[in-house]
């Protein structure tokens, strides 16, 4: 064994020197101490390198590892058509209700983020101190436009923002949970009117996902007066209301006995203050559940009960004027879990995983099998979730509005109420894809195909490429001098193009072209294409294009 590959074998044992050390709990000071040794033998083996040890271009027996990091992937060209149309459907919903768009930074200061995601805090990814500032990449984009709201002094917007947020999740890649993943929200920022706005904000998602014909779905709503009112009656402690909450919002993967059993045996809940809740919160239905907490007394002596009834009660009004009252579903246990929520809240699912779970449900954070020989999630039995969520959080420019933020959170003080929605757009890219067959996606946007019979006509076939170019048409045409005929036609099948411009020296001599449907077999005169003057061609095109 030479001198360097002695020294790696030393790095290596002092490595697991260091880690089970760390897992066993031991002392600081002699982990440091071992971390320092560790340094030591790095060093010397860089200086017999000649190098950097951790350059692994130095060690050729250990090859780059091709791969893109866990919880994010590539898309290829028919996944990215497919995810192209998703976005434009969703901004041109966006658009239609009047919403204009905004962009803020991939990372924020730490000090923005925390303390307003609840028991997700800890998914947060935080970045190295760069130049005295602690960042960290954003979680959502719903806290980066609250600041954006109170930092340029903002008083009422109607936005909508897409871009990629980032979280330390376990990732279950083919049901669209991911650790980078796009955010498409639309949010409506001002003080109007109660619950106007609220239902704007439910019939943008159920025309987003109708129109993006994601499937049969349903669109949980809650109101966070209600279920703080409940806790409260209930006699759930101030200092444990949210946490609670967060046990409660499981139930749509736990069954009520575990969820309860959370409570009592990890929060510290009574059983009896457990049972208490349990009565309110397996309630669901429609308008109708309204009367049924009317009839509550001990529920509605509370005030936050009325005005969350009252709130209710508009909202159901105009979700009626709006017509996607056949889409929501008065849910009693959904909580969700970010602290910022003042007033409604809602979460869109797939109807097929609105069923409360008789059994624990394997979830990406916390999955009750695992694929054989490793520690991976099986996907299969991970459920999609939510495809779409958000709420009111009147509270949440305000923190940001006050010098006082950190010693007074609940400030109303420059506070700009806000309503809005975010849709997951990799848990519906996988409902998506998965419905449609990959050989079946048409990746690019040509619409025309330009094909040479017999000789090459590559200086006349660049010529009508460009012609149609500059006339908006998406064209293509073989890169080859001598372009084979059935590689031309072949291309036109594989890549889906609808129309081919086809052209021999006789129609060249002629000044004529011919246009042939390439994806619909025809029968009589159009069998081999319609030939038109070279003049005529474009408009040709143009309305054969608008027929199909």
């Amino acid at each position: 064994m030479s001198g360097a590959e002695e020294l790696r074998q030393q790095i290596d044992d002092q490595a697991k020197v260091i880690s089970e050390l760390k897992k066993s709990g031991g002392d600081k000071n002699i982990i440091k101490e071992q971390a320092m040794l560790l340094l030591d033998l790095k060093e010397k083996l860089r200086i017999a390198n000649g190098g950097d040890p951790n350059d692994k271009k130095t060690e050729s027996s250990k090859p780059i590892t091709l791969k893109t990091p866990k919880g994010t992937k590539d898309y290829g060209s028919k996944e990215m058509s497919v995810r192209s149309d998703i976005f434009n459907t969703i901004i041109k919903v966006f658009e239609k209700h009047g919403a204009v768009t905004i962009d803020t930074p991939v990372f924020e200061l730490k000090e923005i983020l925390t303390g307003n995601y609840g028991e997700d805090s800890k998914l947060i990814y935080d970045l190295k101190d760069q130049g005295g500032e602690e960042c960290s990449l954003r979680y959502d984009l719903t806290v980066p436009f609250a600041r954006h709201v109170a930092m340029n002094k903002i008083s009422n917007i109607k936005r909508y923002q897409i871009a990629k947020v980032y979280r330390r999740d376990q990732p279950a890649m083919t049901k669209g949970r991911m650790r980078e993943f796009y955010q498409c929200d639309y949010d409506i920022a001002g003080a109007y009117d109660p619950m106007i706005p609220d239902a704007e904000c439910i019939k943008v998602a159920v025309d987003v996902l109708t129109q993006l014909d994601v499937g049969a779905f349903v669109v949980k709503i809650n109101h966070r007066k209600i279920l703080d009112a409940i806790f409260e009656v209930s006699g759930v402690p101030e200092a444990k209301v949210r946490s609670i909450s967060s046990a409660v919002d499981k139930l749509d993967k736990l069954p009520w006995s575990d969820v309860k059993k959370e409570m009592v045996d990890d929060k510290g809940l009574s059983e009896e203050v457990a049972d208490k809740i349990g009565e309110y919160v397996l309630l669901k239905g429609g308008e109708e559940l309204l009367a049924k907490l009317r009839s509550m007394p001990e529920l509605m002596a509370s005030k936050k009960a009325q005005e969350g009834v009252s709130d209710m009660a508009l909202f159901f009004k105009y979700a009626r004027i709006f017509k996607v009252l056949d889409h929501v579903s008065f849910d009693m246990s959904l909580a969700r879990g970010l602290d910022y929520y003042t007033g409604i809240i809602y979460e869109a699912v797939l109807v097929e995983e609105n069923v409360r779970p008789t059994q624990a449900q394997p979830t990406a954070t916390k999955a009750n099998e695992v694929k054989d020989g490793n520690q991976e999630i099986d996907e299969t039995q991970v459920r999609v979730g939510s495809i779409a969520g958000g709420g009111r959080y009147d509270g949440l420019v305000g923190r940001f509005s006050t010098s006082k933020r950190a010693k007074d959170k609940d400030s109303s003080k420059g506070s700009v109420p806000c309503v809005g929605i975010s849709f997951g757009v990799e848990r519906i890219f996988s409902i998506i894809l998965n419905r449609r067959q990959a050989a079946a996606i048409k990746a690019n946007r040509t619409k025309v195909y330009v094909i040479s019979i017999g000789d090459s006509l590559l200086e006349e076939r660049m010529a009508i490429a460009s012609e149609l170019w500059d006339n908006d048409v998406p064209t293509e045409f073989m890169y080859k001098v001598k372009p084979n005929f059935k590689r031309q036609m072949d291309n036109c099948d594989s890549e889906f193009i609808p129309w081919g411009v086809l052209i021999g020296s006789d129609e060249v001599q002629q000044g004529l072209v011919r246009i042939k449907n390439m994806l619909v077999k025809t029968e009589g005169e159009e069998k081999d294409g319609v030939t038109v003057k070279r003049a005529d061609m474009v408009a040709e095109l143009k309305k054969r294009l608008q027929m199909h």
